[in-house]
């Protein structure tokens, strides 16, 4: 007779973890902050738009604990700013969720100021804010970073973006190595075609609805579910890579 407690491989709690999570405030940042918050782990997120931020706060306190900066992660000051209030707010930091980003164009369409400011959130904030929590993480910690599946689709028309999260993809698989005898698991989440505000104004609330319903377009807290699943592997285990797609195809 099969012993069923030995149906299922261990899994860590996630209660009582301290997590920073960027772009927390919107989308599939906001999403994955409320469902950290609900498993108990204590949540502080930052985002651009003050309001976004309270509002994501209100939402976080009603499930669990948390709080968060409004700060634009492409200056570099701001960076150091988030860092400090969320030390001084969480005392540690086991989980780093690193997805803050802008959409970008193509290189044509876009100035040089705007693709630089680009570029400055969708990568070196990425790689910044990676090295900022790595500071502070002591073995049994977790880094995510939210990639995109424009790193392997590579369409034409958001070749800025394109450039950026190849970049997040090939840096997190050399991190991730860096950082495995540290006990500082590294992985990435490539969502695909995903319900946030990121997708306006060419896909307005209610045409996300529909794609979602038609099962063409995934929602953020689908990309939440596959954080919380990389999260609760045992320590041996190391998810470094996973790719989120509608079941169906958007056309």
């Amino acid at each position: 007779m099969i012993d069923p407690s030995d149906a299922h491989t261990e899994q860590p709690v996630l209660d009582g973890r301290r997590a920073i999570v960027t772009g927390g405030t919107t989308g599939i940042g906001r999403a994955i902050a409320v469902l950290l918050a609900s498993y108990g782990v204590k949540v502080f997120v930052c985002g651009r738009d003050k309001e976004h931020l309270r509002d994501a706060v209100a939402r976080i306190d009603k499930v669990g604990e948390g709080d968060g900066l409004s700060v634009d992660l492409a200056l570099p000051e701001d960076i150091e700013r988030f860092f400090a209030a969320a030390q001084d707010y969480l005392g540690t930091i086991d989980i780093a969720v690193i997805n803050a980003a802008v959409p970008a164009q193509a290189l044509a369409d876009s100035g040089r100021s705007e693709t630089r400011y680009q570029l400055d959130t969708d990568l070196t904030a990425y790689l910044i804010c990676a090295q900022e929590a790595a500071r502070r993480m002591s073995g049994g910690s977790d880094i995510i970073f939210i990639g995109s599946m424009s790193a392997v689709s590579r369409k034409p028309g958001s070749s800025v973006y394109v450039a950026a999260k190849a970049g997040v993809q090939g840096f997190a698989q050399s991190f991730r190595r860096e950082l495995a005898q540290e006990d500082i698991k590294v992985g990435l989440i490539e969502p695909g075609f995903t319900g946030a505000d990121f997708q306006y104004p060419e896909f307005p609330a209610e045409r996300q609805r529909e794609l979602i319903n038609k099962q063409q377009m995934l929602r953020a807290e689908d990309i939440a579910a596959a954080a919380h699943f990389m999260l609760t592997q045992p320590r041996r285990t190391a998810v470094s890579l996973m790719r989120v797609e509608p079941r169906l195809e958007y056309s």
